[in-house]
């Protein structure tokens, strides 16, 4: 049995229903009494008629079926084509499945893919167009363009049909490398305009004219104007930090000139400390690198105005004060003379200087200016002169010690036990060490000396005389002082076995009396010994004198309780030295000094 709805059964049924119909047609011609010509004609008809009806639903069929195949193939293209552009390598698809299936049933399953494939390209475009216009809105910012000219492009070019996740990340990586480098900038620029902000602090100058200069936006009045990043920004930056650098140093240097002054006058006028506190800011910023110089409007011209207001302020009172000055620098000068032992200059002695600032033939500020440079000269010299200098004061403390240890070895009680008795007895050791240097102290300094003036190509004067002069007159005395000692030892040797002979002869010592008759020999008693006379100062020229020469014998009686070593009161020399004599009663002295049974003998 034929089932109903089958292409089969479709075909008996209308072959039954066209027989019933021709059937009922050829009766009505009976009927009709049509003649079997026209019978046949009309048959004819009938059938050329259901032949076109066919033939023109056929057309239809194939034109319908053309245009759904076309349509496949549109869709599949446009599907490949998004597929291709969204990089999805593929996608399972039944139409590529073996077995035939109608075009409809295609285009059922290809439809919706489109669809989906369609949302996936716009939402990925959108993504593209996205990143496009914030790369391109942040190279404008980077690259300096106005705001218009920062509007990107919304589409993407016709050409442009990459819409894969590896050009979509490509694009998101150039993007983060354009906001670190907008980050960058935009900490670079907040740092050149605080840079900015602390130099016009310190300079006093308007830190939003100035920023604003380099461009509007840095300085933020208008909150929707962003801060420019760009070259030209930073360029403009960088030149004006430096322009403020320059004023800045210029504006140091000046008032560093100008404060420098103001001290001297300062210190010329013995202002007291209480005025000069009113400046005491920046004389402490001076003092310092400019670099240190943050606090606000320290280098502003105003500051600069008011330290300059002053030292003219302290020039005009100097010109009323300058005959005080001249003196004040005098005895400045006298005194480094003094503890250098040098001879000032006599021609701007305060007497003289006196009479010429009086007479008017000389302008007080030439002289004063004279002093500063005779001042100046003085120091450096002083300088120079400090190593030997030195080495005079330990030759001389040395000589001190020498006297100490004379008196101390002329003292009856030095042995002792009582109070004190041990300190002195070490402080006798070592000045036995430090006299025993003496010789070698002075032949260095001699060395030293003629080291100086061969240096310098002049002579070094101690107070007025040669040093060396004075040393070798020194080792000349202190030559013949030894010879004195070495005579008078051996006189005493002599004495004493004339004293032995006479107590074997006469059985007894001579009497005081004829002790006290023998007579002086040589500035020495030979009965009663006595010492030689404390020296005294002498000349430069008397080397065979018998004195001790040393630079307080020369110069001491000018200048009484100068430094540690002079005293108001001081012997000008060294006493004779290692031997002394004690008078008992007016009997002949004991030699004493280092007997081998002496606690002072090692």
């Amino acid at each position: 049995m034929l089932e109903i709805g089958s292409p089969t059964s479709l075909c008996f049924r209308t072959n039954t229903t066209c027989n019933a119909l021709l059937r009922e047609l050829q009766k009505i011609w009976v009927d009709i009494g049509e003649s079997d010509a026209e019978k046949d004609r009309m048959l004819m008809e009938l059938e050329k008629e259901c032949l076109e009806i066919y033939r023109r639903k056929v057309d239809e069929a194939a034109n319908s079926k053309a245009q759904l195949h076309q349509s496949l193939v549109s869709i599949e293209a446009e599907v490949a084509s998004i597929m291709a552009a969204l990089g999805v390598l593929n996608i399972h698809s039944p139409i590529k499945e073996k077995g035939s299936k109608s075009l409809k049933e295609k285009l059922g399953y290809v439809r919706p893919l489109l669809e989906d494939l369609s949302l996936q390209r716009d939402e990925r475009v959108k993504q593209f167009v996205d990143v496009k216009a914030q790369i391109e809105k942040m190279s404008g910012e980077i690259s300096g363009y106005n705001k218009n000219a920062m509007i990107a492009s919304l589409t993407l070019d016709d050409d442009d049909q990459d819409l894969t996740l590896r050009r979509l990340n490509e694009y998101q990586t150039h993007l983060r490398s354009l906001q670190k480098e907008k980050a960058d900038r935009l900490n670079k620029v907040l740092d050149y305009v605080n840079e900015v902000h602390a130099l016009c602090g310190v300079l006093g100058v308007d830190f939003c004219q100035t920023v604003s200069e380099v461009h509007p936006s840095l300085h933020r009045t208008n909150h929707e104007l962003s801060t420019n990043i760009s070259d030209t920004t930073l360029n403009g930056l960088q030149h004006m930090i430096e322009k403020l650098k320059t004023e800045r140093r210029l504006r140091f240097q000046k008032l560093k000139d100008v404060v420098g002054s103001l001290l001297e006058l300062w210190n010329l006028m013995d202002t007291p400390q209480e005025e000069r506190m009113k400046f005491a800011r920046v004389s402490s910023v001076v003092r310092s690198p400019e670099s240190d110089a943050t606090e606000p409007n320290i280098l502003s011209t105003e500051t600069i105005e008011q330290v300059s207001a002053e030292v003219d302020r302290f020039n005009k009172l100097k010109s009323s004060r300058m005959k005080e000055l001249v003196m004040k620098r005098r005895s400045e000068l006298e005194n480094l003379c003094r503890l250098a032992h040098i001879e000032p200059d006599t021609s701007t002695s305060l007497e003289k200087s006196t009479a010429l600032i009086d007479s008017g033939l000389v302008d007080p500020s030439e002289l004063l200016a004279n002093m500063e440079a005779q001042i100046k000269r003085i120091k450096e010299e002083a300088q120079s002169r400090k190593e030997i200098i030195d080495r005079i004061d330990r030759w001389l403390s040395a000589c001190e010690e020498e006297n100490w240890l004379e008196e101390y070895n002329q003292d009856e009680n030095r042995y002792s036990a009582g109070r004190g008795g041990h300190v002195n007895l070490k402080h006798a050791e070592r000045a036995r060490v430090t006299v025993n240097k003496i010789p070698s102290m002075v032949d260095n300094l001699i060395k030293k000396t003629l080291l100086w003036e061969d240096q310098t190509h002049k002579s070094f004067l101690y107070d007025g005389v040669r040093l060396v002069s004075i040393l070798e007159d020194y080792k000349l005395t202190r030559k013949q002082q030894e010879e004195e000692k070495k005579r008078y030892r051996d006189q005493k040797k002599m004495q004493d076995l004339l004293l032995n002979r006479r107590e074997s002869i006469y059985g007894s010592k001579p009497s005081p009396r004829r002790s006290n008759s023998i007579r002086k020999v040589n500035g020495y008693s030979s009965g009663n010994v006595s010492m030689p006379p404390t020296p005294r100062r002498n000349s430069a020229g008397t080397a065979n004198s018998d004195v001790m020469m040393t630079p307080r014998s020369y110069s001491g009686h000018h200048h009484h309780g100068q430094n540690g070593y002079f005293k108001e009161v001081r012997k000008l020399s060294t006493a004779p030295l290692n031997f002394v004599a004690i008078p008992k009663e007016d009997s002949v002295s004991t030699y004493t000094y280092s007997e081998p049974d002496s606690p002072l003998h090692n």
